[in-house]
């Protein structure tokens, strides 16, 4: 796909025609070298065939305009298209991220503290991340409804949260080692209950809170 991108722009040129035998003829060998071309549409490549210009004869094709520069690893990795989200996938998740938003903590059919007529409805979204190191991933995150929407694009910047880290008093830093080796936040027995509840199916809610009125 690369290189028949480079082809398009170096050797035929926007607005230009080619042929399925002059592809075969610059990629000799190559077994389908025209669908590696198509595969450049998911990348904003407009490339015509017959059934899309009457002009065009039925072996001709047009190089209508250029896309994503799919031979920088960067930028094709950002415009690749996205697999969804397996159910598996999501279910692991969900149990990595204790059933709770990981940007406002809140648990999934819990009310927003200041709008009580609102409950959390999680989901698992792909969110942009800057690693210690400087490199951009994109991972799976838990996110409640409302944090996903007013989410502005900006990535998670693991890099600038070691910063703050390191910037912790030693008291501070063995405190919060304990939390990341138990991976969570150290909490109270209320807590650790009122969270456990949440999490069970409505119908075993409802009878915890029958016996409890009982």
């Amino acid at each position: 796909m690369i290189r028949g991108a480079l082809w398009l722009v170096q050797a035929i040129g926007e607005g230009n025609t080619f042929t399925k035998e002059q592809l075969r003829e610059a990629f000799p060998g190559v077994s389908q070298a025209d669908r590696r071309l198509r595969d450049l549409r998911d990348f904003g490549w407009v490339i015509l065939t017959s059934t899309e210009d009457a002009t065009l004869l039925s072996e001709d094709q047009r190089f209508v305009k250029a896309g994503v520069p799919v031979w920088d690893p960067a930028a094709r990795r950002a415009a690749a298209p996205q697999k969804p989200v397996s159910a598996k996938e999501k279910q692991s998740i969900f149990t990595r991220d204790d059933y709770m938003c990981t940007i406002c903590g809140i648990s999934g059919g819990e009310s927003y503290p200041e709008d009580s007529n609102q409950t959390a409805v999680l989901s698992v979204t792909r969110r942009t991340t800057v690693l210690p190191d400087g490199r951009e991933d994109v991972l799976l995150v838990t996110e409640c409804k409302r944090c996903r929407a007013g989410n502005d694009g900006s990535p998670a910047r693991a890099d600038e949260v070691l910063e703050d880290i390191r910037a912790l008093d030693a008291s501070e830093r063995r405190r919060l080692a304990r939390w990341i080796e138990r991976g969570r936040r150290g909490s109270t027995p209320l807590d650790r209950a009122w969270n456990a509840y949440r999490r069970l199916p409505a119908a075993a809610r409802d009878e915890v809170r029958s016996a409890l009125e009982g």
